[in-house]
């Protein structure tokens, strides 16, 4: 891949990357009033939809197609909620963001909020991210102070209020409809669906959820162009009708055994291997790649063999795993478990299920039980089986569960088996992790 100029990222670093007054000296703010004294809200919903823009939160979903589900003539009011729980492992894209550059994201909060006609957004935000928080209520603070907040934003007819909400440190607060229960003071279970928010989300009323990352995005749209945003990427597969395109920047995390852990912002469609070898400075103390986690835990799990896969919204599915989800690359070396692994990955889901949904609460906790089971040296050959069994059987897209999180547990039990089947079957009767005898059952 050529040299790439970083957009999202470009200001990380600088003097006052953080303030109101280092992100006006590089131009910011000028898009916003530019947008506001120029172009109508369906201008802007318009143009962020032809851009190709998909969310950058894990589903990938158009944006712009997303706004317009809203009801035409509602009076309102209309909400829009910044998804900044980020609570997938490995993931941390949103938090450098706020962190380094909030004032990007305030800037494409207004944007997206314009838009949709919203005159309150409701900023969300990782309860661990103590930092976070406090730089993004500063910089909205500063931006209430300089009028870009408030009533008749920068002398113009439109005003936006935005509060920041500490979210309840749960995983399932990343599901844009257990948000908005939390954001509501409710338990965070997720909704049946439909409604659908922009329809019924927050108050009743109808919402859009969008992520940092997303939001950034929206900026540099309306400031370049479609063309410059479709320039960056990769365009919809002719073999596949659902492919939609994988267009502009994306921030990927990389994370695990690597020299270089650390984010990296590149044009979607960076193979995997790439990133790892290039960006993340290859892997830690002259070792192997066993495998990855190529876009957070709930994308599955894939072997070295399988490194050339494009990280955009399609490449992964090309390998069985569930998509690109965040783009947090988590790389495990040759002397790793994988029965480890799995075993972590399993842990993660049983504990943050919410147990609203029968199949996931049991689910979660029979594949944690199983696999604790095999790590322990306890395991039978069938019990890959039955693994995969309950794997395929919980999940939206078998339609057992009112939200994802079902399918993201079972993905990544389903193909570490799939793909690491030698490497179970040979713990079962070898009794061995990582190549290496063990020398009691459940020794560490």
């Amino acid at each position: 891949m050529s040299a790439y100029e970083p957009v999202l990222l470009r200001r990380l670093g600088k003097k006052e990357c953080q303030s109101i007054a280092g992100y006006r000296a590089d131009g910011g703010y000028k898009t916003l009033e530019r947008v506001l004294r120029e172009m109508t809200p369906d201008q802007v919903t318009t143009q962020v939809k032809d851009s190709g823009l998909r969310g950058r939160g894990g589903a990938g979903f158009p944006t712009g197609l997303k706004w317009t589900f809203l009801p035409k003539g509602h009076p309102g009011p209309v909400y829009l909620c910044v998804n900044c729980d980020e609570s997938e492992p490995c993931t941390f894209n949103n938090r450098v963001l706020i962190e380094n550059d909030p004032h990007q994201v305030i800037e494409g909060i207004i944007l997206a909020s314009y838009a949709i006609r919203a005159k309150t957004a409701y900023f969300y935000v990782r309860y661990e991210y103590g930092f976070g928080t406090r730089q993004i209520q500063k910089a909205i603070d500063e931006a209430y102070e300089a009028g870009i907040l408030g009533n008749k934003i920068l002398g113009t007819d439109y005003s936006l209020d935005i509060f920041v909400h500490r979210g309840a440190a749960a995983y399932i607060c990343g599901e844009e409809t257990g948000l908005i229960e939390s954001l509501e003071g409710k338990r965070a279970w997720p909704r049946i669906k439909p409604p659908f928010p922009a329809i019924e989300g927050a108050f009743r009323k109808p919402t859009i959820v969008n992520n940092p990352e997303t939001l950034a995005n929206v900026v540099h749209i309306m400031d370049r162009g479609i063309e410059w945003f479709k320039s960056l990427g990769v365009p919809p597969d002719p073999k596949n009708p659902r492919d939609a395109g994988s267009y502009g920047p994306k921030l990927y995390c990389v994370s695990g055994h690597v020299n270089k852990p650390g984010i990296v912002e590149l044009p979607m469609g960076v193979t995997l291997r790439e990133l790892v070898d290039k960006h993340g400075g290859g892997v830690w103390k002259g070792r192997k790649a066993k495998g990855a986690i190529p876009g957070g835990n709930s994308m599955g799990v894939i072997p070295e063999s399988e490194f050339d896969i494009p990280l955009d919204f399609n490449g992964p599915g090309t390998v069985k795993a569930l998509g690109l989800g965040t783009a947090a690359v988590t790389v495990f070396d040759e002397e790793t478990s994988i029965v480890d692994v799995l075993y972590n990955l399993c842990r993660f889901f049983a504990h943050e299920s919410c147990g609203q949904c029968t199949p996931c609460r049991e689910g979660t906790g029979w594949m944690l039980k199983i696999v604790e089971r095999i790590r322990n040296g306890q395991g039978r050959r069938e019990d890959l089986d039955i693994l995969e069994e309950v794997a395929d059987r919980i999940g939206i897209m078998p339609g057992t569960t009112i939200c994802g999180l079902a399918d993201g547990a079972g993905w990544p039990v389903k193909t570490a088996i799939r793909k690491f089947r030698p490497e179970f079957e040979s713990y079962l009767k070898e009794g061995t992790r990582g190549g290496v005898r063990l020398k009691m059952a459940g020794a560490h």
